[in-house]
């Protein structure tokens, strides 16, 4: 496969001297052309063959409405991929690129020992005018610590598509407004220091999804699960 900019770059020195210090500043940070055109269709003509074959269902909320569909809170679709299923080539590859990242930030990530994420959640927003509403991807300490989304739209004009992830930084003056374009790669810590939404869509807008699990805090999550179901194997929502 062509190697587009993140493969020519060292990933150790972009982990530490981009991916790191903006964590740390700012709460987020992202990258432009990460895979490069060749590849990053791949990925993406792998999620439309997901979308066109109905293997995406209605995504569900977390937290104490478990489980619910809400259609005027969360109005995404979803699949969850562990990126060895047949035809998955390209997404195993961009996983296998995250990995190495998040691996190269190492011990820098404060508090944060890292070293399992989550499956990939592929997700459509129809273009009906749907979003998501104001969240914080981990409020209750599920051991999620670093999110990380990966975006698939071509010739994206936010002015007419809308589909902008808005952050709301914890104790900052300000908001930032990510643009879903293709190619792109977004990292921002997953707990309460960063509130976001994604804007009403008006046209189909594609993302993928992982998100990076605290040692620690995971294994007390899972604790905490079991105490409370009895069941010996912790299946704690990931989304």
């Amino acid at each position: 496969m062509p190697l587009g900019p993140a493969m020519r770059l060292d990933l150790e020195k972009l982990a530490l001297e981009y991916i790191v210090p903006c964590l740390h500043d700012l709460g987020f940070c992202y990258l432009d052309n990460f895979l490069g055109e060749v590849v990053g269709d791949c990925v993406l003509e792998r999620v439309k063959q997901l979308h066109g074959g109905g293997q995406l269902q209605d995504g569900r909320l977390a937290g104490p409405r478990a489980g619910v569909s809400k259609r005027h809170l969360r109005g995404d679709q979803i699949a969850w991929l562990g990126g060895t299923e047949e035809g998955c080539e390209a997404i195993s590859f961009l996983l296998s690129l995250l990995d190495r990242l998040v691996l190269c930030c190492g011990s820098r990530l404060g508090k944060y020992y890292v070293k399992e994420r989550s499956k990939a959640m592929v997700a459509c927003y129809p273009g009906n005018g749907t979003g998501y509403v104001r969240h914080v991807d981990n409020p209750n300490g599920d051991g999620r610590c670093i999110t990380c989304i990966y975006y698939l739209n071509k010739n994206w004009d936010s002015k007419l598509h809308g589909g902008v992830l808005r952050i709301f930084p914890e104790g900052k003056s300000y908001i930032a407004d990510v643009e879903p374009i293709f190619d792109r790669l977004l990292f921002f810590w997953s707990d309460r220091r960063n509130p976001h939404e994604v804007q009403p869509s008006y046209a189909t807008r594609y993302a993928m999804t992982v998100w990076y699990f605290d040692a620690e805090e995971r294994a007390e999550a899972k604790k905490k699960f079991r105490n409370l179901t009895g069941k010996k194997e912790a299946t704690l929502n990931e989304d």
